[in-house]
């Protein structure tokens, strides 16, 4: 069974957080006044306690990108929606943290919520925990299947929501809302996209679930750190936990046993007091992200997924964060090494993490519940230059 709700009172505070960190960062830009249907943050505490309670991660955004726009140099973000930035903010706050515990000053290494385990892996200190907040349920089943979230149109098709219930579903490209996945699941490839297909890309309801799984910190940082798991998930908008509960849970039910250090993992749910407002409308085409120890927000474009200002990659492209890993598997695992391997080899080489991978992906299939849609192999095809 999933863990209990949180206390409201925690998850209002974890929500105020995120909104004053953002208040803070937009100022009195236009930002702050913007409509943003989107907004996630991740905080990070010791134990429970509040008083030092830190937002380490934030973003906005509700679209993803053209698929005329996927880049083979990994330059591009594929999904600008507010919980998938704010898991790659987070990213790049975990990257930090590995660099400081590699630093040859006491001071530093000491700060790092990272610790020496056994064989040469690092974990988190204990009592070091991350709570996400979402200003509303994420896209997939999470909203489409949720009793206080349904809207007219979903009303009218009630027979189709109770068919595909619980099912993988897709992002509309350059849209909002999601499609359920077939069972054998589309095969994406690079010039058919080019050429004007759709490109699919899966919902934040199932990215969420893989992460209960999988962890937060990914394939790259899995080669140096044990998983990193959510200790808690505020939704605003969400003013029963039980369909997100049921749901969570009927996604781990085939799962089979895991490798040490990997678990079902099932964050306290939550909603608020009083629920978000989410706006409605259409929403902007742009997304926003922030670490902690960067000086502004970061704009992107969600239909290039680059920046809004000069067009240039984001600092959470995949080139970006690969080119930080790159140096610490240079530090951690092969001293002075001189190869470069691919993205997608470097990938491919967290053994254990692609084993629980596809455990995870066959206990969907076998459920009943659809195929996971990857992109074309090509975007990740890529090494760096220098």
């Amino acid at each position: 069974m999933a863990k209990i709700s949180a206390p409201l009172e925690f998850a209002d505070a974890i929500f105020h957080l995120v909104r004053a960190k953002y208040v803070e960062l937009a100022g009195c830009s236009s930002l702050l006044h913007a409509r943003h249907k989107g907004l996630a943050g991740i905080v990070m505490t010791r134990g429970l306690d509040l008083r030092q309670a830190q937002v380490v991660a934030l973003s906005t955004g509700t679209k993803c990108i053209n698929g005329e726009y996927i880049s083979d140099q990994g330059l591009a973000v594929n999904d600008c929606h507010a919980e998938i930035t704010t898991r790659r903010a987070l990213l790049r706050f975990l990257y930090s943290q590995l660099e400081l515990h590699l630093s040859k000053r006491k001071e530093d290494w000491e700060q790092s919520i990272f610790v020496r385990h056994r064989d040469s892996c690092l974990r988190l200190r204990e009592n070091v925990l991350f709570h996400m907040y979402i200003s509303t349920s994420p896209c997939g089943d999470a909203r489409v299947n949720s009793p206080y979230e349904i809207t007219s149109d979903l009303h009218s098709n009630r027979h189709l929501v109770k068919k595909f219930h619980s099912h993988l579903r897709t992002k509309i490209e350059s849209g909002e809302g999601t499609l359920p996945v077939k069972t054998t699941g589309p095969v994406q490839t690079w010039d058919g996209v080019l050429q004007g297909e759709r490109l699919i890309t899966m919902s934040c309801t199932d990215k969420i679930s893989r992460w209960n799984v999988l962890g937060l910190q990914g394939a790259l940082l899995s080669h140096f750190v044990e998983p990193v798991y959510l200790y808690s998930l505020t939704v605003g908008s969400l003013r029963h936990t039980g369909h997100f509960s049921r749901m969570m849970n009927h996604r781990l039910e085939r799962v089979g046993p895991l490798p040490t250090c990997y678990y079902r993992n099932q964050p306290f749910l939550s909603g608020l007091s009083n629920s978000d407002c989410r706006q409605q409308g259409k929403s902007v085409c742009y997304s926003v992200n922030w670490t902690t120890g960067d000086i502004q927000l970061e704009m992107l474009n969600a239909s290039t997924g680059k920046r809004r200002d000069s067009g240039a990659p984001s600092r959470l492209c995949k080139h970006a964060l690969f080119e930080r890993w790159i140096r610490l598997y240079r530090k951690l695992v092969v001293r002075g090494a001189s190869g470069m391997p691919l993205y997608c080899e470097a990938k491919q080489a967290a053994g254990t993490y692609q084993t629980v991978k596809l455990q995870w992906l066959k206990g969907l299939q076998e459920a009943g519940l659809g195929t996971w849609v990857r992109k074309p192999p090509e975007q990740e095809n890529f090494t760096l230059t220098v």
